[in-house]
């Protein structure tokens, strides 16, 4: 492999393929049919990390600049920091991030109209989001995003 040579395969999707992020919009929205309640933290991890290791390098493809994904990123970790602070149940403690769980997704609807290329990860976010109603939930998201970030960065995402 050369410097320059992209380590995956990063040839333009056909009209007629699914791109990455409808994959895996369709992966989060299957747990649903696929248990009664499916929730995200039914999101097999090695599910998670092959669609991050795909999504990563087509965000950077689609020219998305990591500190577009960090933004999302910080408010994640904001919401992680205060769990960490509290020492309530674990249901407590959902209850008082729940809220902000949810207002993510117009943060996200507002940096996809912004930037074109934010559109892909605002909608697995969203799509994500949708599927968080527990404390195992929002870990699985904090991971999907960590893993997004890691391989678009890994792919030279700026």
């Amino acid at each position: 492999m050369t410097p320059n040579q992209p380590r995956h395969n990063s040839t333009p999707q056909s009209a007629s393929s699914p791109t990455p992020d409808r994959e895996i919009i369709k992966a989060i929205h299957k747990l649903k049919q696929d248990k009664k309640n499916g929730t995200l933290k039914d999101y097999p991890i090695r599910d998670l990390v092959k669609h991050a290791e795909i999504f990563g390098p087509y965000l950077k493809n689609k020219r998305l600049e990591t500190n577009q994904i960090r933004k999302f990123l910080d408010a994640i970790n904001r919401l992680k920091a205060k769990l960490a602070q509290t020492e309530a149940n674990q249901n407590q403690l959902f209850a008082e991030i729940e809220p902000e769980i949810v207002l993510l997704k117009p943060k996200l609807a507002y940096a996809a109209a912004r930037q074109e290329a934010a559109k892909p990860l605002s909608d697995v976010m969203s799509a994500a989001i949708d599927h968080v109603h527990s404390l195992e939930d929002f870990e699985r998201l904090v991971q999907l995003i960590e893993s997004i970030i890691a391989y678009h960065k890994a792919e030279g995402g700026k």
